[in-house]
């Protein structure tokens, strides 16, 4: 802590970012942007006498188009022809926007960006994140609100896991994404995509497309001694969804109103649960 900060000159926590940006959380995105992507700007082969830091035939190029394209929406001819110019342009926009701006802007250039840093830009935000008080963390290349480091742990685990059984990382995906859409969160859909990610996995447990969770549940419980307690527990769970009055009947009922809170709870659970039975098949 600062000598400040000890003093009480300044506070020594700030209160949680959600819906706005200070300038040091602004700060050290940029920097962050700079150390792990701008920096690896590298001149196309020298073609005429001059300059050399031409934006066409770079190694960013690809990148530079794909901003314009997708996510400014901006017409691609009026890119700069060389580097400096384009990223100051990039930078006047990027210390202008809106703080939802600025993490729609990073979180597109992790996706669309080169694979080289991209590991340790998703580490360096998030301790930044965590360093500013944001309210908000990567999670599988999407930023996402968070109430802890174990239920973000959590989801990556399970998309990381289910790699190798097909629909299951797709389905966790699409809810995430469902949940964290900033602009057009759709709660029923996620949770949908949550409970189906479960019902993915359970075909695949039991090698039956027409499976259900009951039987994966008996699979693991005969081959893989599911402890009778949690067997009940995500049954129960799962029952809840399904039974007369439960979320999937709701999501047919436009009355019903779900919030952030019930999908990131099936999220975080379905996850839990996912994470569990890969484990337990595995081991």
């Amino acid at each position: 802590m600062s000598f400040s900060k000890r003093m009480g000159i300044t506070p020594s926590t700030k209160v949680i970012q959600s819906e706005s940006m200070d300038i040091d959380l602004r700060n050290s995105l940029w920097n962050a942007l700079i150390a792990f992507y701008w920096n690896l700007y590298r001149s196309p082969p020298r073609r005429t006498v001059g300059r050399e830091d031409f934006v066409r035939g770079s190694n960013l190029h690809q990148l530079a188009i794909s901003i314009y394209m997708f996510h400014y929406k901006q017409p691609i001819d009026t890119i700069d022809e060389y580097w400096e110019y384009f990223l100051q342009r990039i930078r006047v926009t990027f210390f202008k926007a809106q703080w939802n701006a600025v993490y729609d802007f990073i979180e597109f250039v992790v996706q669309n960006g080169p694979d080289t840093n991209k590991k340790k830009f998703l580490e360096a935000c998030n301790d930044i994140f965590e360093r500013e008080n944001s309210a908000y963390r990567f999670v599988a290349e999407q930023i996402t609100p968070i109430t802890s480091s174990e239920e973000i742990n959590e989801i990556e685990q399970a998309i990381l896991n289910s790699d190798k059984y097909g629909g299951v990382k797709a389905h966790l995906s699409t809810s995430l994404g469902f949940l964290t859409d900033r602009q057009n969160p759709d709660y029923r859909n996620s949770i949908k995509e949550s409970i189906s990610s479960v019902e993915s996995l359970a075909k695949k447990l039991v090698g039956d497309d027409k499976a259900t969770l009951g039987q994966a549940l008996r699979v693991l419980e005969k081959k893989h001694n599911l402890h009778p307690s949690l067997k009940t527990a995500f049954s129960a769970l799962y029952g809840y969804t399904n039974d007369a009055d439960g979320i999937r009947h709701s999501l047919m009922d436009n009355e019903s109103q779900l919030t952030k809170a019930d999908a990131r709870f099936m999220l975080i659970c379905c996850s839990a649960f996912i994470n569990f039975a890969i484990d337990s098949v595995e081991d």
